[in-house]
């Protein structure tokens, strides 16, 4: 790793080591006025080269926006549970619509090009690493879809993926500055852990990541399009692809909406190519209508839309299985509806501004892959596990009522004047209204 540690502040301190190349014309003779000299100038050089730097990549997001990508874009998942694919040797598909059944045809080479089915069946469980850098752009002039994403800071990280069949998975996300985020699903309950929120458990049947899905685990993605639907074809990058695409079932829907929250439609989209079979792109897109209690117990409506479109490529293979290396994604944050802009307005253009106004905010990740395999020795069911005051036998037992009402009898003769109020919620205050809405009502959903 290169760095670059300058002596700055003594002219009489040691020599600055540095792990970059130095020009010819920097070298002067090191003692006397010279030394000086020298060190005032590489020290010029480096300052200007930082500078550079930080004029290319911009001025890095701030904490708030590094928790905001984490939470849309660090452990999103699929649609709903997804089961495990049956080969089409010996079904009937005659009775089946055609979009069904030129959709299972496509899965069919897909699983080929991949590696076989048995070398996608011989996978049990899988492991890799790779870095992320991401970037964020807000404001209403923000582009969607596969472009640039413009303006915002870039910041980076690593992160790291253990699954165990689709059912049981886990991800660490740490991001420059310390910035760490966790989830995971142990085959019954999908949970998600960071800084600024406790552990909680998604609503709903547990989901595959969508991390694994987008080339990094064949057979994950295999079994989420086995139920798909051909909607067409469409040319991605100058390469032919059929459009396979998957909605999320009602009953599905209803298990990870509440009460104030509604998650209206999810759908993924996969993009497979006609020339090598494999998957090139994945899209998907869900809608929450989501209740905003006003000041006067009015309750009106709000709608969160998230769009996330991936390319992926940089095939290799790894024990006879094709993996995806690299890719990149693109998220579309939008927010319309009530109050739909106002964080990012005065009071005046607040009051101006038309109701149901959208606003966007634009993410972009992009991901490398530096090391996979397969069939990890040692990678047991323990290694999934939620947190622990997830746990249902860590939790405290519940008391009945004669005891509750024996403990509030002897504090209120000591005068403690019964049970103390719940602690407030802290730690949010620089986060911003907007921002945990839009995290803890995708995490919700999640």
């Amino acid at each position: 790793m290169r760095k670059v540690c300058a002596n700055l502040d003594r002219d009489d301190g040691l020599d600055t080591v540095l792990e970059v190349p130095v020009p010819e014309s920097l070298h002067d003779a090191s003692s006397g006025r010279g030394g000086r000299r020298r060190r005032r100038t590489v020290t010029a050089w480096v300052r200007s080269h930082m500078e550079q730097r930080h004029r290319r990549d911009g001025a890095p997001p701030s904490r708030a926006d590094v928790q905001l990508m984490l939470g849309v874009i660090g452990a999103p998942l699929v649609p709903q549970p997804v089961a495990a694919r049956k080969a089409m040797a010996g079904q009937d598909i005659k009775e089946e619509p055609l979009e069904v059944s030129k959709a299972k045809y496509i899965v069919e080479q897909y699983v080929a090009a991949a590696g076989g089915e048995p070398a996608l069946s011989a996978a049990r469980s899988m492991y890799a690493m790779g870095k992320v850098r991401m970037r964020t752009s807000k404001g209403q002039k923000a582009r969607t879809g596969m472009g640039v994403v413009n303006g915002g800071g870039e910041v980076a990280g690593g992160f790291v993926v253990w699954q165990k069949m689709p059912e049981m998975w886990c991800v660490e996300m740490v991001m420059a500055g310390g910035t760490k985020m966790s989830a995971g699903s142990d085959g019954k309950v999908a949970w998600r852990q960071t800084p600024w929120q406790q552990a909680h458990a998604s609503r709903g049947p547990p989901r595959p990541l969508r991390r694994c899905v987008q080339g990094l685990d064949p057979k994950s993605t295999a079994n989420l399009f086995s139920t798909a639907t051909w909607v067409g074809e469409r040319c991605v990058d100058g390469d032919d692809c059929f459009v396979l695409r998957v909605d999320a079932d009602p009953s599905a829907l209803r298990a990870r909406s509440g009460a104030d929250v509604e998650v209206v439609r999810h759908a993924v989209c996969g993009y497979f190519s006609q020339r090598t079979g494999l998957l090139v792109r994945l899209e998907d897109s869900h809608l929450l209508r989501i209740r905003v209690h006003g000041e006067d117990s009015a309750a009106e409506t709000a709608y969160w839309e998230t769009s996330m479109e991936s390319s992926i490529g940089d095939y290799r293979a790894v024990d006879g299985i094709n993996v995806a290396h690299a890719g990149r994604t693109v998220v579309s944050l939008s927010r319309f509806g009530v109050g739909a802009g106002d964080e990012d307005r005065s009071d005046a253009d607040a009051d101006a501004a038309p109701r149901g106004k959208r606003t966007c905010t634009c993410m972009e990740e992009t991901w490398s892959i530096e090391e996979v395999d397969f069939n990890i020795m040692g990678l047991s069911t323990e290694c999934f596990l939620p947190p622990r005051d997830m746990i249902p036998a860590c939790t405290p037992k519940p008391v009945d009522k004669e005891q509750r009402k024996k403990a509030v009898d002897v504090k209120s003769k000591n005068g403690d004047g019964g049970a103390r109020p719940p602690a407030a919620r802290t730690g949010l205050g620089w986060f911003g209204p907007a921002k945990v809405v839009a995290v803890e009502t995708v995490d919700a959903a999640e």
